[in-house]
């Protein structure tokens, strides 16, 4: 049975390992016909900057194809190609942290909110998983 299932992210790109598992997790939800819904908060709304680029390492002299560094805007706009035909992913950025950060230019998918819609969310789904900062 299809469940609708609210996440909180807060942590900003490749900082730590834990977006990358709420990543996993809300692609497995995905897959398995489950309508998703993410609040990005505080450095998490970084997570859907269209302005993000790979960057070669000098350090280990590779270029910017030998190096393939992941994006976290191509992951997320491959969780909502993962969503499509099944459950759905929703994504709202909060607006006043994308003010604070400069993060208003998204890939396509995500949408501005506040606080108020996350509860909205939690109140309203079978499960809400809250994913902070260390």
């Amino acid at each position: 049975m299809a469940q609708t299932l609210t996440f909180l992210l807060m942590d900003p790109p490749y900082e730590s390992e834990t977006t990358t598992t709420a990543f996993r997790l809300i692609d497995a939800a995905l897959r398995r016909g489950h309508t998703v819904n993410v609040f990005a908060y505080e450095g998490a709304v970084n997570l859907t900057m269209a302005d993000q680029a790979p960057h070669p390492n000098p350090v280990h002299g590779t270029d910017v194809a030998e190096e393939q560094h992941p994006l976290t805007k191509d992951w997320v706009a491959a969780l909502f190609e993962a969503g499509a035909g099944n459950g759905g992913l929703n994504w709202i950025n909060c607006g006043l942290c994308v003010d604070e950060r400069g993060a208003g230019n998204t890939i396509e998918g995500p949408v501005r909110g506040g606080p108020a819609h996350f509860a909205e969310w939690a109140a309203s789904s079978d499960a809400t998983l809250v994913i902070p900062t260390r």
